[in-house]
């Protein structure tokens, strides 16, 4: 195996800006996929994106990141309408694609395809390679059969497979060669835009170079443009123009991909970077870890997404100069209500619940001691802390979480932050820490 072929070849000088690449060909405006309730009364709607707006160059990568179940997958399958948006708009070339119906819709599907993260179980094991590569031809009536065969042996060529190929099976291919039998699969119909879906994600290390050099070199030949949704940071930084951040289907910041992530503008991007693995052990690198997790997408915070896990979280005036570890110890507190709020119960649990038992946190005070046993609490901190934990012990639960957010709230809380530019790079990043009355995200992590 040839260096060029064990690793991927983009760097950052090979990159260049959404101005350089020319016009806008994908349009987000503030798109929104909600899946509603499926218990008896409908229930609070799931938020899988809420309220995203981006745009896409023609010929551009644009990477897409966050953490498992931030929405990246359903947002790439609601912009080739493999999912129905909520509300928003998706404009391709100018033409919005929401709303597209009968012919209008299936002839658009041709400009728009996407490659599946699993390359065995998005592949039928039913149907020979040719079948599968000829199944979009022959959806769309695309010439004769006779053209549609020479078609796809051609693109089987193309992805780095033999023409002899189109009459196996899937399970004779590596995981590799499966994933470029989905990738000629999705050219078949020649799209301009393609959804890549974690597409390197299950294969070996040595695997995934060659896929990732075969992308950039049909982007290369065909003038495709990419969304390209990814975990791992390593592939990001080497194969994508631009990266977009997302947390809790919404995004907090979107920029050139160099000046990300050397200069990282939004809290959550600080923590998200920090934990790229360094190779040198001798590197002292300071690692941001994160409180808790992620809230519910059913139940999210009514201000920043972000607020309940970040460190640069803003506080109310009257406790700016609050010790650092008693202001985290409150607002662990604070996380700690709400999702035992949301934690679904037992039966036996809801029985208990109906006949006024206090079922949700009966260690209260272990949980008292724990958090602020160590800590020198001044007198009002100390009482408003009694105060919620007698609400909890006498079954007042809304109305412990009522009180410390009144107490405590700062505009994280209240207020969601909308994208602005930061820095010099056409760079955006939702955060409350950008307004001139706040201090830098940088200070505070």
């Amino acid at each position: 195996m040839s260096e060029s072929e064990s690793e991927p070849r983009r760097d950052a000088d090979r990159r260049v800006s959404s101005d350089q690449h020319g016009e806008t060909l994908i349009e987000v405006d503030d798109l929104k996929t909600y899946y509603e309730g499926n218990d008896f009364f409908g229930g609070q709607p799931v938020k899988a994106v809420d309220g995203v707006n981006f745009e896409i160059a023609r010929g551009e990568t644009l990477g897409l990141v966050g953490e498992s179940g931030c929405g990246k997958t359903t947002l790439g399958r609601t912009l080739i309408r493999l999912e129905e948006a909520t509300d928003g708009e998706v404009r391709y070339d100018g033409t919005e694609v929401t709303s597209l119906s009968g012919s209008e819709l299936k002839q658009w599907r041709r400009n728009a395809q996407m490659v599946f993260q699993d390359p065995q179980s998005s592949l039928n094991d039913r149907m020979t390679i040719g079948e599968i590569v000829r199944e979009p031809l022959d959806v769309h009536d695309w010439k004769t059969p006779r053209e549609r065969r020479e078609h796809v042996r051609d693109l089987l060529e193309t992805v780095g497979l033999q023409k002899e190929h189109y009459y196996r099976y899937p399970h004779q291919f590596s995981g590799g060669q499966r994933q470029r039998i989905g990738i000629a699969r999705a050219l078949a119909l020649e799209p301009e835009f393609v959804v890549l879906d974690e597409p390197v994600s299950a294969l070996d290390v040595s695997v995934q170079a060659k896929v990732l050099n075969l992308l950039e070199d049909l982007q290369d030949e065909f003038g495709l443009t990419y969304l390209f949704i990814a975990h791992d940071l390593s592939v990001v930084r080497h194969i994508c123009d631009r990266v977009a951040v997302m947390y809790l289907g919404n995004i907090l910041e979107i920029g050139p991909t160099e000046e990300l992530f050397e200069n990282p503008a939004n809290p959550y991007t600080h923590a998200l970077l920090s934990a790229i693995p360094e190779p040198d052990p001798t590197v002292d690198r300071d690692r941001i870890i994160l409180n808790g997790t992620p809230p519910s997408p059913r139940d999210p915070p009514s201000g920043c997404p972000f607020s309940t896990r970040c460190p640069a979280k803003i506080r109310p005036e009257e406790y700016a100069d609050m010790d650092d570890d008693v202001w985290e110890a409150i607002n662990l507190f604070r996380v700690l209500l709400d999702e035992r709020a949301r934690a679904d119960l037992s039966i036996r649990d809801r029985v208990r619940e109906f006949r006024g038992k206090n079922v949700r946190f009966d260690e209260i005070t272990e949980v008292r001691k724990e958090l602020f046993g160590d800590l020198d609490l001044s007198a009002d901190v100390d009482r408003h802390v009694n105060q919620a934990q007698e609400y909890v012990e006498a079954g007042e639960f809304d109305r412990a979480r009522e009180y410390l957010a009144e107490e405590f709230d700062s505009i994280c809380d209240r207020e969601a932050p909308t994208l602005c530019a930061v820095g010099n790079a056409g760079r955006s990043s939702a955060c409350h820490r950008h307004d001139d009355e706040y201090a830098s995200p940088e200070e505070e992590l």
